[in-house]
């Protein structure tokens, strides 16, 4: 998915709503999500919300979720959060005018401070949904192994 020819390199845009009802339709297919919500509502939506099931993760997890932001002009914000008892882990896909890194990159855990440029095959919407739930399931892996 290439982004549209009039885009401003320093703006995001506006929320690309057809882009983030796709997600949502995606995102209910998959076994991993529990629950999709848009905010502030499903007549305008800015903001995906998913869910992830927290019954894949050992018990120090009490939440998982996805925030996704997705934006006419291509760019896009996957932000995944887990929370355990005392902390909280977390990593962003991003692909947005920014001053730290190029426009596609990725906010490394476990607090999503540091950024690195980020390759990808496809922007497409489903695809980066579909890497996004690979490295979950990826994290979901090393938790239960990290357990002992």
């Amino acid at each position: 998915m290439a982004p549209p020819a009039n885009e401003r390199p320093n703006s995001t845009g506006p929320p690309d709503r057809q882009r983030l009802r796709l997600l949502e339709r995606f995102f209910s297919t998959e076994p991993a999500i529990t629950t999709t919500a848009f905010e502030p509502d499903s007549y305008e939506p800015r903001l995906l919300r998913a869910q992830v099931d927290t019954d894949r993760y050992p018990p120090a997890v009490s939440r998982a979720r996805i925030d996704v932001r997705w934006f006419e002009s291509g760019d896009f914000s996957f932000h995944y959060l887990e929370t355990r008892t005392d902390e909280r882990w977390e990593c962003r896909w991003d692909r947005h005018p920014n001053a730290h890194n190029s426009r596609l990159h990725f906010h490394r855990p476990p607090n999503a401070d540091e950024v690195r440029d980020l390759a990808c095959q496809s922007i497409h919407p489903i695809d980066v949904a579909s890497t996004v739930l690979a490295a979950i399931d990826e994290r979901i892996e090393r938790c239960w192994e990290e357990r002992g």
